[in-house]
């Protein structure tokens, strides 16, 4: 429905979360104004160019419980059966292990998979099966929060499942070690994975770089229906004008703002408003993770037997064959998800370390012909038990909150900040 008054709304930072907000409200008719303080969109997930390839500033894995973001991608333009590669899902770890869901119903494609799993011991895999079915009686829901890890030791989980299985999931999905990552959020997301159906599951895998998958056709999407779009264009301030917002002390004025920057952010842009200052608070009291993504471009016929593989015991926790996945021959993605003792070493050292864990397994691999580095230190907030996330709404009438930080049954991802730009933009039309 188009409001009776069409808003003038500005929104605050071009990454997943303001763009989805944005691309909600154009087409509801409003007026959209989005800044993005950098020259491109897309935030932390994002295109990069390096040695003339264009890839990402890290890696990242969709599946197909990601119904927000793919209807987002669609009503942009941006095609989710061509873009990404679809796969049943598959752990596979280079220790050996093994896990494929099973072709029947959900949740038993997964528990089959499990069941059926290869590489620990039947023992292993009947007590992992046996947590979730424990947990699908109870709703997935745990009494109190906890850690992954404590969850897990009290569960009685032997250290072979857990780091064949539960020990990677959690830092795929939260991108918080098991030691500080919240139980609660881990089994929000197996829930609607697993129970989601079967297609909930499956794995997701970029073909394209990031930009295209949905942060570049959006920006054309806001362009094409009257609204403007301005990369390079930082907001430094908001204030109350009158009965509407001031960005930065230009003539523009507008009846709702949206604050869709990354949390680390939201305190110099709104210091001038002091209803906020509570808000401000909790946020501030959050941590952070990184993400390093270290690409090692090899001869062109290095490739993995599988898109995506798992490592545990090292640095290296996956590994993505880019070859397979976008046509990248020879090139390959290594990531490490969360805090750890990587980020004491110099990016040199972490190069040889690498390719060192990544030659264990491919037997007479040569050394990179370039490889390139980029770590987002501050790339997720720290998942941790019965952390204080805000919702989208403030203490300030019009003025809302988007981004993968705001309340949420799930972790910083993708998705996440899908929904709470859609969110937001749906409470500024509620208020139309």
């Amino acid at each position: 429905m188009i409001p009776r008054h069409a808003p003038q709304v500005a929104i605050v930072g071009g990454g997943w979360a303001g763009l989805a907000a944005a691309v909600t409200l154009v087409a509801h008719g409003a007026h959209v104004t989005l800044l993005e303080a950098s020259r491109h969109v897309g935030g932390r997930a994002r295109r990069v160019v390096l040695e003339g390839v264009d890839l990402d500033n890290g890696q990242h894995i969709l599946i197909g419980a990601y119904s927000e973001t793919m209807r987002l991608m669609r009503m942009v333009g941006a095609d989710p059966d061509r873009l990404l590669a679809r796969f049943p899902f598959e752990l596979r770890m280079a220790s050996g292990f093994r896990l494929r869901a099973a072709k029947l119903p959900a949740p038993w494609h997964f528990a089959a998979g499990l069941l059926r799993a290869k590489g620990i011991g039947w023992r292993a895999r009947a007590s992992a099966a046996r947590l979730l079915a424990v947990h699908r009686r109870g709703n997935y829901r745990l009494p109190s929060d906890e850690s992954v890890s404590a969850w897990l030791q009290r569960s009685r989980q032997s250290t072979a499942v857990c780091q064949a299985l539960w020990n990677p999931l959690c830092t795929a999905a939260l991108n918080t070690p098991v030691a500080h990552a919240s139980a609660q959020v881990f089994l929000n997301v197996l829930r609607d994975t697993i129970e989601g159906g079967r297609a909930a599951s499956d794995l997701l895998l970029p073909r394209a770089d990031l930009g295209a998958l949905f942060p570049e056709p959006a920006a054309q999407f806001v362009a094409s229906r009257g609204g403007t779009v301005r990369v390079g264009m930082p907001a430094r301030s908001i204030a109350l004008a009158g009965d509407g917002f001031q960005i930065d002390g230009r003539d523009e004025r507008y009846t709702h703002v949206v604050v869709a920057c990354s949390p680390q952010h939201l305190a110099p842009i709104v210091r001038g408003l002091p209803q906020l200052e509570s808000l401000v608070a909790r946020v501030e009291r959050f941590d952070y993770e990184p993400i390093y993504t270290c690409y090692l471009q090899y001869r062109e016929d290095v490739s993995l037997p599988f898109p995506m593989i798992g490592f545990s015991g090292g640095l290296l926790q996956w590994v993505f064959d880019r070859g397979a996945l976008s046509g990248h021959r020879g090139l390959i993605a290594c990531v490490i998800s969360g805090s750890g003792e990587h980020e004491a070493l110099s990016q040199a050292e972490l190069i040889v370390a690498l390719h060192r864990e990544l030659a264990l397994n491919l037997p007479g691999l040569a050394p990179p012909r370039w490889s390139r580095i980029i770590a987002e230190k501050r790339a997720t907030f720290s998942c941790r038990p019965g952390l204080d996330r805000p919702g989208n709404e403030t203490p300030i009438p019009r003025l809302v909150l988007a981004g993968d930080y705001t309340a949420s049954d799930y972790p910083a991802t993708l998705e996440t900040a899908a929904r709470s730009g859609v969110a937001a933009a749906r409470l500024v039309l509620d208020q139309c």
